[in-house]
């Protein structure tokens, strides 16, 4: 990006399709590198329940993400209104849902498709193992995205 704080958006919904997994890391992610200067915020199309491997991932990066409840898109908009910059699709409803709603609503959209580690099968660890690939590809994607910079780089 040339002008990386031109092209910031100030607020970001990251919406998926429970809120359980994808969205609430990805907003996570985004307010532990950006703290204040990017809103963030997570939805999914329809509500989940809390996932238990996601809390344990993001503890192991130190982000505590035990209180998080899942709202949905519906909710957001009853209650706080869809005022973002950008929506972050991560699963293809979610994207199909962003999209329909940018016919009344003047926000960017822009699709991730990132995979649901909630499919993946086996033992704990490899379970785990999905939810941390979700994780650090999610890290990655905000990081290059949002033009994040370390403290102390110019």
């Amino acid at each position: 990006m040339a002008d990386a704080a031109r092209e910031r958006p100030q607020a970001v919904l990251f919406l998926c399709g429970h809120n359980q997994v994808r969205s609430p890391i990805a907003a996570a992610l985004a307010k532990h590198l950006f703290g204040s200067a990017i809103y963030a915020a997570s939805a999914g199309v329809l509500k989940g329940e809390p996932d238990p491997f996601v809390t344990v991932v993001m503890d192991e990066i130190g982000i505590d993400l035990s209180p998080h409840k899942s709202v949905t898109l519906d909710e957001i908009e009853e209650y706080e209104g869809l005022n973002f910059d950008l929506v972050v699709s991560l699963s293809p409803e979610a994207h199909h849902r962003a999209l329909d709603l940018t016919r009344r609503l003047p926000f960017d959209v822009e699709y991730w498709p990132i995979p649901n580690p909630t499919a993946v099968e086996g033992s704990r660890e490899q379970r785990l193992d999905a939810y941390r690939a979700v994780r650090d590809d999610l890290l990655k994607r905000v990081k290059a995205r949002f033009a994040w910079r370390p403290a102390g780089s110019v």
